[in-house]
């Protein structure tokens, strides 16, 4: 076979995924190659969050074949899962397989075999491996080494799938229930990384559901004092989290630890009591502002992030405006802003009341605005503040423990974690005192 590359798209799950795969492919005596030109073999791990993040996996498979004509594609990930027959048709595709089949991959192209004799449906093509994702329960995780999600700052994945039924989601049905790395395997691999790396980033799917399958004892507040017991890691940074899983307990721990980050990340998609409930979440406003409260209280220079959606089904300028002023009201320093995309199989996309795209595009443009405006006033309260900071791998830019990107008065070595007066702002971080 050759040289593979592997290119990632969407979440940090899926970078985390790519990396296992990647040393997968090493294993059998296969090769990185430096980019997709000089690669036998190009593996697309696919994300379906949205119909453009579709969109950019196909204009990446029309380019992978045009500029690299001789180059075997195998399409892995979220949307090999959802819609197989999409992919296996286009030109340059030889394989497609789903999350169902992942760890098979390795395989399969070295020895044009798996361990699975048939797959999903007895009708499906050769080249198409999609199995059950319900019925796959294997944990893919990359052995410590190949965890970097990017080259100072390592993303672990120690949480996959979710029980949730987000009505706009397509998530569960392609990445399957929620399970979690046993607690031994996290600690060897944060055990691991610490000798590399000064901050980890603990990531998942929901991450904040690690250990509640049946049975489980321990929970994520109990997973990082044992990380912090029995590691040397210096820092640790939770990804994304449920709202309703930021416990007092887990909040208490975030605050009072030198080593966990001050940087809560929660998802809020909607501002609005109605909207949330047509969406089928598991909270409603009152709840989602009680957590977030409590955390700037505990944390008063965190970073606190949300993700928000703008035209959901049925979304009133009134909705919106409940989602405006709520967001206003909040301390959020960040917000990522995303338009309603209808995801085929969802209840959502069922929905007569779609909202028109004009009106989603200018909803998405005034909340940005507000997020800029907020995140302005977080970096203008950190000027004359000290802050500790990672030393990034681009040159001259460091990453603060509450999410604010610093460009350094002078070089340092990258990986290290200093401490940073702040002296001013620049157009999208702030600068450090000379």
């Amino acid at each position: 076979m050759g040289k593979y590359f592997v290119q990632n798209f969407g979440c940090r799950a899926a970078q985390a995924d790519g990396a296992a795969l990647e040393s997968l492919l090493a294993g059998k005596g296969l090769d990185a190659a430096d980019d997709r030109l000089s690669a036998d073999l190009v593996v697309l791990n696919t994300c379906t969050v949205t119909s453009s993040a579709d969109d950019d996996v196909r204009q990446t498979i029309r380019r992978v074949h045009r500029e690299n004509p001789a180059a075997r594609i195998l399409v892995t990930g979220c949307y090999a899962q959802r819609a197989p027959h999409d992919l296996a048709g286009m030109p340059g595709v030889e394989w497609v397989v789903g999350n169902s089949h992942k760890t098979e991959i390795a395989d399969l192209v070295t020895i044009g075999r798996t361990r699975e004799s048939a797959p999903y449906h007895g009708n499906l093509p050769g080249n198409i491996l999609v199995g059950d994702i319900f019925a796959q329960q294997e944990f893919l995780s990359a052995p410590v080494e190949d965890a970097a999600g990017d080259r100072t700052r390592p993303n672990l994945k120690i949480q996959d799938g979710c029980n949730n039924r987000c009505s706009f989601c397509i998530i569960p049905f392609v990445r399957g229930r929620s399970r979690s790395a046993p607690a031994a395997q996290v600690v060897e691999q944060v055990r691991t990384l610490a000798r590399r790396y000064r901050e980890i980033v603990l990531s998942g799917i929901n991450l904040g559901r690690w250990g509640r399958e049946p049975g489980g004892s321990m929970r994520l507040a109990g997973l990082l004092r044992l990380l912090l017991a029995e590691t040397e890691v210096e820092r640790l940074r939770l990804s994304s989290v449920e709202p309703m899983d930021f416990s007092d307990d887990l909040l208490g721990l975030m605050a009072s630890e030198p080593r966990i980050a001050n940087h809560v990340h929660a998802p809020l998609q909607s501002g609005s009591d109605r909207i949330l409930r047509r969406m089928h979440r598991k909270y409603r406003p009152r709840h989602y502002a009680d957590r977030v409260l409590k955390a700037r209280a505990l944390m008063p220079e965190a970073a606190i992030g949300a993700d928000v959606m703008v035209g959901f089904p049925g979304e009133t300028g009134g909705d919106f405006e409940e989602t405006v002023e709520f967001v206003r009201a909040l301390p959020f320093t960040y917000l990522h802003v995303f338009t309603y995309s209808e995801r085929p199989g969802t209840p959502a996309a069922a929905s007569a009341e779609i909202v028109p795209a004009p009106v989603r595009k200018e909803r998405n443009r005034v909340l940005r605005e507000l997020a800029d405006e907020k995140n302005r006033a977080f970096r203008q309260a950190m000027v004359g503040r000290t802050l500790s900071a990672v030393t990034l791998h681009q040159p001259g830019t460091a990453l603060t423990e509450n999410y604010l990107k610093v460009i350094l008065s002078h070089p340092r070595q990258a990986n290290v974690i200093v401490d940073l007066r702040i002296s001013g702002l620049n157009s999208a971080g702030l600068c450090e005192a000379a």
